[in-house]
């Protein structure tokens, strides 16, 4: 999540950046909002449409991180200055939020508690973190707390991506030094190669756990360099560089994106129908570095470059979500759960219960980041980046 004001060299604003922001930025909250339908507690009559829109919708939202890690492959590559000055800009406008944040999610079952709260309320925003919440102890609170520096908890599984994204910022001076310098043809060997690695997730769970030197041994094998995130980096730097048509839109980007969610969304089903599904094999066909989810999210950013935004409002509203992004990203996943519970509430139809949900949760997280900009000003982005 690149929480920087998107400039070009001249200095002129970016908009069609910040319109793939607002898309990644709306999807992964959409996405989130899915999550009481995928992990879905108990029994209902409508269970069977609860799991089918949950599936749907959460098939169609896996672009939401890879076009995260392509803005900033856009927007960062090739680095320029010192690594160090990178380093300290960077990571600590990431590094800061990260922990108060990681705090305030794992402290909340306890606070919970200490409110009087039902012990349920915490799967109301939180739908798969487990039995021990519900014990409402400072002592499992602590215990998870503890882990932050080896792993996030299930009480805030979207920080999953701000250990990727330091870990991103990182190694871009390293990768930037070979990008700056690569042809283009070096640069789609790369993505080529990136590409063949998209497909071990389906080799290692159907064909074997270890191909081209790996074994018991050694986890590092002959694409390893090539495989992971890092391919997003330079598939977001190159699109950036290169546009596409109407017609190629049309003919090659839309059988692209439907194909892509075709095996996303069959393949899901078909693993959440098996009697005794792993974790593993539940998230499978939702893995972000896989071939389908690539062919789905190439196609929506490189619509995304084709946006002409005219009215100065909206440009406005772009560049201050761009401010606001990184703290929408770190506050959200408190409202996706209890806007899902309002929407139940209130008796909207199940099929349009997740994006409803998704505008009201997007829209309080924005409004909220925004106004502590407005009332604290710079200081905000220690809390909230």
């Amino acid at each position: 999540m690149e929480q920087t004001l998107t400039q070009s060299k001249a200095g002129q604003h970016i908009v069609w950046l910040d319109v793939a922001r607002l898309v990644a930025m709306f999807t992964v909250v959409c996405c989130h909002s899915a999550d009481p339908f995928n992990f879905f507690p108990g029994t209902s009559p409508d269970i069977e449409s609860i799991k089918f829109w949950g599936a749907a919708y959460g098939a169609v939202l896996r672009p939401c991180v890879p076009l995260f890690v392509m803005i900033t492959g856009a927007l960062l590559l090739p680095v320029r200055g010192e690594a160090s000055v990178f380093y300290k800009k960077r990571i600590p406008r990431v590094f800061f939020p990260f922990i108060i944040w990681s705090l305030i999610y794992n402290f909340f079952p306890w606070i919970t508690g200490l409110l009087g709260l039902n012990p349920e309320v915490i799967l109301d925003f939180f739908p798969y973190s487990g039995e021990d919440v519900m014990r409402q102890s400072f002592a499992v609170s602590m215990g998870y707390i503890a882990q932050i520096p080896l792993n996030f908890s299930l009480l805030a599984v979207h920080m999953w991506y701000i250990y990727l994204l330091i870990g991103l910022y990182l190694y871009l001076p390293i990768f930037s030094a070979w990008v700056e310098k690569a042809s283009e043809r070096a640069k789609l060997w790369f993505l080529a190669a990136w590409g063949v690695t998209l497909l071990l997730p389906y080799y290692n769970e159907y064909v074997s756990e270890y191909l081209w030197g790996g074994c018991s041994w050694n986890a590092f094998g002959m694409l390893y360099y090539f495989a992971g995130f890092n391919g997003y980096l330079l598939l977001g730097h190159y699109l950036r560089n290169h546009d596409w048509s109407g017609r190629q839109l049309a003919f090659i980007g839309i059988p692209m994106f439907v194909a892509g969610y075709a095996v996303t969304f069959l393949g899901f089903c078909h693993m959440t129908s098996l009697p005794d599904f792993t974790d593993e094999m539940l998230e499978l066909y939702f893995t972000y570095c896989s071939l389908n989810v690539v062919m789905m999210t190439v196609p929506v950013f490189v619509l995304c470059k084709r946006a002409n935004i005219k009215s100065e409002r909206v440009r406005r509203a772009l560049a201050n979500l761009t401010l606001c992004g990184f703290g929408v990203y770190m506050i959200h996943y408190f409202f996706t759960g209890p806007s899902v519970v309002l929407m139940r509430a209130i008796h909207i139809p199940i099929p349009l219960q997740i994006p409803c949900a998704a505008v009201v949760a997007f829209c309080v997280s924005w409004f909220l980041v925004a106004m502590a900009y407005r009332c604290f000003g710079k200081n905000t982005k220690w809390v909230l980046g």
